[in-house]
């Protein structure tokens, strides 16, 4: 079993069911004040980076395109609950019309014709979107099976 923090845990089945789910993710930075921000946002994982697609003119927008560091989490809503940890990298670009990644994530989320009515609607508010896509460069997972938060893994060895 690959350990935390390992890239290879993308790989892993339950990496595989979040990455893939309709829960939402949680985008995690820190604000040019220096206080840590969290706000949930739908995404789309394209095999190499988990993007987000934002108004250009949304505030995290002030902040991110400092190549920020970020974490992310996508998380389950059922005991045992499973966690997908994801620390790395931002990367920002401007795209006229609607962003790719966030139409995709529109149809995981409402299905075909709704994630068409919803991005048809979104065409209308904005002429331009932000891309934020994150690389991973540390990945966790947890299950609550096999993988527990650290510090419950050692009181449970020992």
């Amino acid at each position: 079993m690959a350990h935390q923090g390992d890239l290879s845990l993308l790989n892993d089945p339950i990496a595989q069911t979040l990455l893939t789910s309709t829960n939402m993710a949680r985008l995690a930075y820190v604000w040019d004040d220096g206080t840590p921000r969290v706000i949930p946002i739908w995404f789309h994982w394209d095999g190499k980076q988990i993007v987000f697609g934002t108004p250009v003119k949304s505030p995290k927008m002030h902040i991110l395109p400092n190549h920020s560091k970020v974490a992310v989490t996508i998380d389950s809503n059922t005991w045992p609950y499973k966690v997908l940890s994801i620390r790395g990298t931002v990367d920002t670009s401007v795209i006229n019309g609607v962003v790719p990644e966030y139409a995709l994530a529109a149809e995981r989320y409402f299905g075909v014709e709704g994630g068409q009515g919803w991005i048809n609607q979104v065409k209308g508010m904005f002429t331009q979107m932000a891309r934020v896509a994150v690389t991973p460069e540390w990945v966790g997972i947890l299950d609550f099976e096999q993988r527990y938060p650290s510090a419950i893994a050692a009181a449970m060895t020992g």
